[in-house]
Protein backbone atom coordinates (compact mmCIF):
# COMPACT_ATOMS: atom_id res chain seq x y z
CA UNK A 1 0.00 0.00 0.00
CA UNK A 2 2.93 2.33 0.73
CA UNK A 3 4.43 1.88 -2.81
CA UNK A 4 0.82 3.09 -4.20
CA UNK A 5 0.73 6.08 -2.31
CA UNK A 6 4.17 6.82 -2.69
CA UNK A 7 3.31 6.67 -6.48
CA UNK A 8 0.48 8.41 -6.62
CA UNK A 9 2.24 11.47 -4.90
CA UNK A 10 4.49 11.41 -7.59
CA UNK A 11 1.64 11.62 -10.26
CA UNK A 12 0.49 14.18 -8.52
CA UNK A 13 3.65 16.41 -8.75
CA UNK A 14 3.85 15.83 -12.24
CA UNK A 15 0.64 16.67 -13.27
CA UNK A 16 0.43 19.86 -11.36
CA UNK A 17 2.45 22.31 -13.89
CA UNK A 18 0.43 21.18 -16.69
CA UNK A 19 -3.01 21.47 -13.89
CA UNK A 20 -2.03 25.29 -12.96
CA UNK A 21 -1.29 26.14 -16.16
CA UNK A 22 -4.65 25.50 -17.52
CA UNK A 23 -6.12 27.60 -14.49
CA UNK A 24 -4.31 29.99 -15.44
CA UNK A 25 -5.86 30.79 -17.97
CA UNK A 26 -9.10 30.65 -17.39
CA UNK A 27 -10.78 33.40 -15.18
CA UNK A 28 -11.71 32.53 -12.19
CA UNK A 29 -14.57 33.43 -10.45
CA UNK A 30 -14.71 37.57 -9.10
CA UNK A 31 -16.65 40.01 -8.49
CA UNK A 32 -18.94 40.93 -11.27
CA UNK A 33 -18.16 44.37 -12.48
CA UNK A 34 -21.04 46.12 -14.64
CA UNK A 35 -20.04 48.60 -17.44
CA UNK A 36 -22.20 50.91 -19.77
CA UNK A 37 -22.71 49.93 -23.41
CA UNK A 38 -23.94 53.24 -25.88
CA UNK A 39 -23.79 50.82 -29.40
CA UNK A 40 -25.84 48.16 -29.96
CA UNK A 41 -23.27 46.71 -32.40
CA UNK A 42 -20.33 47.35 -28.75
CA UNK A 43 -22.84 44.72 -26.31
CA UNK A 44 -21.90 41.95 -29.13
CA UNK A 45 -25.78 40.71 -28.55
CA UNK A 46 -27.08 37.19 -29.62
CA UNK A 47 -30.87 37.17 -29.27
CA UNK A 48 -33.45 39.92 -29.74
CA UNK A 49 -36.78 40.72 -29.07
CA UNK A 50 -38.52 42.88 -31.53
CA UNK A 51 -41.94 44.16 -30.44
CA UNK A 52 -43.68 43.51 -34.01
CA UNK A 53 -43.62 39.94 -32.03
CA UNK A 54 -46.45 41.09 -29.76
CA UNK A 55 -48.69 40.86 -32.90
CA UNK A 56 -50.34 44.33 -32.11
CA UNK A 57 -49.37 47.24 -33.90
CA UNK A 58 -51.23 50.23 -33.60
CA UNK A 59 -52.48 52.00 -36.69
CA UNK A 60 -52.88 55.76 -36.33
CA UNK A 61 -55.33 56.03 -39.62
CA UNK A 62 -57.63 53.58 -38.07
CA UNK A 63 -56.61 53.55 -34.07
CA UNK A 64 -58.28 50.65 -32.10
CA UNK A 65 -59.02 49.83 -28.68
CA UNK A 66 -57.57 46.21 -29.11
CA UNK A 67 -54.21 47.63 -30.16
CA UNK A 68 -53.69 48.71 -26.62
CA UNK A 69 -51.62 46.69 -24.12
CA UNK A 70 -51.95 46.28 -20.54
CA UNK A 71 -49.22 47.71 -18.67
CA UNK A 72 -47.90 44.67 -17.38
CA UNK A 73 -47.24 41.76 -20.27
CA UNK A 74 -45.16 39.04 -21.20
CA UNK A 75 -42.69 38.22 -24.45
CA UNK A 76 -40.52 35.77 -25.83
CA UNK A 77 -37.42 36.62 -27.73
CA UNK A 78 -36.10 35.00 -30.53
CA UNK A 79 -33.95 32.25 -29.06
CA UNK A 80 -36.89 31.45 -26.47
CA UNK A 81 -36.24 33.46 -23.67
CA UNK A 82 -38.95 34.39 -21.67
CA UNK A 83 -39.21 38.41 -20.39
CA UNK A 84 -41.98 39.95 -18.33
CA UNK A 85 -42.12 43.67 -18.82
CA UNK A 86 -43.70 46.40 -16.79
CA UNK A 87 -44.48 49.83 -17.53
CA UNK A 88 -45.46 52.13 -14.59
CA UNK A 89 -48.59 53.49 -14.80
CA UNK A 90 -50.05 57.07 -15.24
CA UNK A 91 -51.87 58.92 -13.13
CA UNK A 92 -53.56 61.55 -16.13
CA UNK A 93 -56.72 59.45 -16.75
CA UNK A 94 -56.42 61.08 -20.29
CA UNK A 95 -53.35 59.03 -21.25
CA UNK A 96 -53.82 55.64 -23.49
CA UNK A 97 -52.59 52.17 -22.57
CA UNK A 98 -49.31 51.67 -23.98
CA UNK A 99 -48.82 50.78 -27.42
CA UNK A 100 -46.42 49.44 -30.03
CA UNK A 101 -46.19 51.52 -33.05
CA UNK A 102 -43.80 51.77 -36.93
CA UNK A 103 -42.04 55.22 -36.79
CA UNK A 104 -42.75 56.36 -40.07
CA UNK A 105 -43.40 59.89 -41.44
CA UNK A 106 -46.50 61.21 -41.89
CA UNK A 107 -49.62 60.57 -41.53
CA UNK A 108 -47.66 57.80 -39.40
CA UNK A 109 -45.47 57.97 -36.12
CA UNK A 110 -42.57 60.16 -35.96
CA UNK A 111 -39.73 59.84 -33.34
CA UNK A 112 -35.81 60.09 -34.37
CA UNK A 113 -35.55 56.15 -34.21
CA UNK A 114 -34.86 54.48 -37.45
CA UNK A 115 -37.21 54.85 -40.09
CA UNK A 116 -39.42 51.27 -39.89
CA UNK A 117 -38.77 50.34 -36.42
CA UNK A 118 -41.29 49.11 -34.03
CA UNK A 119 -41.14 50.78 -30.98
CA UNK A 120 -43.05 50.03 -27.64
CA UNK A 121 -44.60 53.14 -26.57
CA UNK A 122 -45.76 54.32 -22.93
CA UNK A 123 -49.12 55.78 -23.75
CA UNK A 124 -49.90 58.96 -25.37
CA UNK A 125 -52.43 61.86 -24.23
CA UNK A 126 -54.73 61.98 -27.50
CA UNK A 127 -56.50 65.67 -26.35
CA UNK A 128 -52.75 67.56 -26.88
CA UNK A 129 -53.28 67.01 -30.80
CA UNK A 130 -53.32 70.91 -32.22
CA UNK A 131 -53.37 71.20 -36.42
CA UNK A 132 -50.56 73.05 -36.96
CA UNK A 133 -49.29 74.53 -40.41
CA UNK A 134 -47.31 72.87 -42.63
CA UNK A 135 -43.56 73.38 -41.50
CA UNK A 136 -44.34 74.37 -37.96
CA UNK A 137 -42.54 72.58 -35.74
CA UNK A 138 -43.93 69.81 -33.54
CA UNK A 139 -43.63 70.01 -29.73
CA UNK A 140 -44.25 66.52 -28.89
CA UNK A 141 -47.57 65.60 -26.78
CA UNK A 142 -47.57 64.93 -23.43
CA UNK A 143 -47.71 61.06 -22.22
CA UNK A 144 -46.78 58.45 -19.67
CA UNK A 145 -43.37 58.60 -19.46
CA UNK A 146 -42.74 56.58 -16.53
CA UNK A 147 -40.08 53.91 -16.37
CA UNK A 148 -39.87 50.43 -18.08
CA UNK A 149 -38.83 47.26 -16.82
CA UNK A 150 -37.66 44.17 -18.21
CA UNK A 151 -36.92 40.91 -16.22
CA UNK A 152 -35.51 38.00 -17.75
CA UNK A 153 -36.63 34.29 -17.07
CA UNK A 154 -32.78 33.82 -17.11
CA UNK A 155 -29.96 36.23 -15.60
CA UNK A 156 -27.99 37.51 -18.99
CA UNK A 157 -25.19 38.57 -19.36
CA UNK A 158 -26.31 42.25 -21.10
CA UNK A 159 -29.05 43.87 -22.82
CA UNK A 160 -30.18 47.25 -23.83
CA UNK A 161 -32.07 48.85 -26.46
CA UNK A 162 -32.30 52.89 -27.59
CA UNK A 163 -34.56 54.81 -25.99
CA UNK A 164 -36.71 58.03 -26.69
CA UNK A 165 -39.46 60.28 -25.28
CA UNK A 166 -42.29 62.19 -27.79
CA UNK A 167 -40.93 65.21 -27.96
CA UNK A 168 -38.87 67.94 -30.28
CA UNK A 169 -35.24 69.70 -29.30
CA UNK A 170 -35.44 68.65 -25.75
CA UNK A 171 -32.07 67.95 -23.71
CA UNK A 172 -33.08 65.12 -21.63
CA UNK A 173 -30.87 62.48 -19.73
CA UNK A 174 -31.64 59.05 -20.58
CA UNK A 175 -31.20 56.21 -17.80
CA UNK A 176 -30.63 52.64 -17.23
CA UNK A 177 -30.29 50.56 -13.94
CA UNK A 178 -29.68 46.40 -13.65
CA UNK A 179 -30.06 44.29 -11.21
CA UNK A 180 -29.90 40.76 -9.97
CA UNK A 181 -32.17 38.26 -8.86
CA UNK A 182 -32.27 38.91 -5.48
CA UNK A 183 -32.79 42.58 -6.45
CA UNK A 184 -29.63 44.29 -5.91
CA UNK A 185 -28.78 47.43 -7.85
CA UNK A 186 -25.46 46.28 -10.13
CA UNK A 187 -24.86 49.54 -11.55
CA UNK A 188 -26.95 52.48 -13.07
CA UNK A 189 -25.89 54.64 -15.61
CA UNK A 190 -27.52 58.33 -17.33
CA UNK A 191 -26.98 59.10 -20.94
CA UNK A 192 -28.01 63.16 -21.85
CA UNK A 193 -29.34 62.73 -25.66
CA UNK A 194 -31.91 65.75 -27.62
CA UNK A 195 -34.75 64.13 -28.07
CA UNK A 196 -36.43 65.29 -31.84
CA UNK A 197 -39.29 63.56 -34.48
CA UNK A 198 -36.66 63.75 -37.20
CA UNK A 199 -36.84 60.31 -38.11
CA UNK A 200 -32.89 59.80 -38.12
CA UNK A 201 -31.96 57.34 -35.30
CA UNK A 202 -30.71 59.45 -33.34
CA UNK A 203 -32.28 57.75 -30.00
CA UNK A 204 -29.63 56.71 -28.06
CA UNK A 205 -28.64 53.43 -27.24
CA UNK A 206 -28.38 52.29 -23.46
CA UNK A 207 -27.07 49.02 -22.46
CA UNK A 208 -25.30 47.09 -19.66
CA UNK A 209 -22.78 44.24 -19.78
CA UNK A 210 -21.90 42.19 -16.65
CA UNK A 211 -18.65 40.08 -17.05
CA UNK A 212 -20.85 37.21 -14.91
CA UNK A 213 -24.68 35.92 -16.39
CA UNK A 214 -26.46 37.71 -13.16
CA UNK A 215 -28.63 40.64 -14.87
CA UNK A 216 -32.04 39.84 -14.06
CA UNK A 217 -33.83 43.22 -14.85
CA UNK A 218 -33.68 46.37 -16.23
CA UNK A 219 -34.83 49.73 -15.78
CA UNK A 220 -35.60 52.53 -18.37
CA UNK A 221 -36.27 56.22 -17.49
CA UNK A 222 -35.71 59.23 -18.59
CA UNK A 223 -35.42 63.16 -16.92
CA UNK A 224 -38.46 64.18 -18.66
CA UNK A 225 -41.52 61.89 -17.44
CA UNK A 226 -44.59 63.81 -19.08
CA UNK A 227 -43.53 62.77 -22.63
CA UNK A 228 -43.96 59.58 -23.91
CA UNK A 229 -41.05 56.91 -22.89
CA UNK A 230 -40.27 54.54 -26.30
CA UNK A 231 -38.10 52.11 -26.50
CA UNK A 232 -37.03 49.63 -29.96
CA UNK A 233 -36.42 45.99 -29.96
CA UNK A 234 -34.04 44.92 -27.07
CA UNK A 235 -30.53 43.35 -28.31
CA UNK A 236 -29.72 41.14 -25.54
CA UNK A 237 -25.99 38.96 -24.83
CA UNK A 238 -27.80 35.49 -23.07
CA UNK A 239 -24.28 32.90 -23.17
CA UNK A 240 -21.05 32.77 -22.58
CA UNK A 241 -19.02 34.65 -25.11
CA UNK A 242 -17.44 31.80 -26.87
CA UNK A 243 -13.70 32.12 -25.49
CA UNK A 244 -14.69 31.40 -21.76
CA UNK A 245 -16.74 28.14 -23.10
CA UNK A 246 -13.71 26.99 -25.13
CA UNK A 247 -11.66 27.42 -21.79
CA UNK A 248 -14.36 25.31 -19.62
CA UNK A 249 -14.43 22.85 -22.31
CA UNK A 250 -10.75 22.59 -22.54
CA UNK A 251 -10.45 22.13 -18.88
CA UNK A 252 -13.30 19.45 -18.66
CA UNK A 253 -11.05 17.30 -21.60
CA UNK A 254 -7.96 17.82 -19.72
CA UNK A 255 -9.57 16.83 -16.03
CA UNK A 256 -11.11 13.52 -17.90
CA UNK A 257 -7.63 12.68 -19.81
CA UNK A 258 -5.66 13.11 -15.99
CA UNK A 259 -8.31 11.04 -14.59
CA UNK A 260 -7.57 8.14 -16.80
CA UNK A 261 -4.25 7.93 -16.87
CA UNK A 262 -4.09 8.30 -13.19
CA UNK A 263 -6.71 5.02 -13.11
CA UNK A 264 -4.25 3.36 -15.90
CA UNK A 265 -0.76 3.94 -13.91
CA UNK A 266 -2.82 2.97 -10.43
CA UNK A 267 -3.94 -0.58 -12.42
CA UNK A 268 -0.37 -1.07 -13.73
CA UNK A 269 1.13 -0.37 -10.06
CA UNK A 270 -1.03 -2.50 -8.26
CA UNK A 271 -0.28 -5.88 -10.76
Amino acid sequence: MGVVINQLFKLSVKYFSAITAIITVIPLPVKAATFLVTERASLGGNDQVNWESLGKVFNPSAPAFSAFLPNSFSATSQRGLGLDINITPTKNPQITPPFVFQTLPSPGIRSNFGLGDFILFGGIDPTGFIPRPPGTPDPGTKGNGEPFSISFAQPVFGAGTQIAVDTSKLKIENSIAAFDNANNLLGTFSVPNISSLALDNSAVFLGIRSDTANISRLVFSSSAPEYGLAINQVSILAVPEPTYTLAILAFGISGTFLKRRQRFDINTMSK
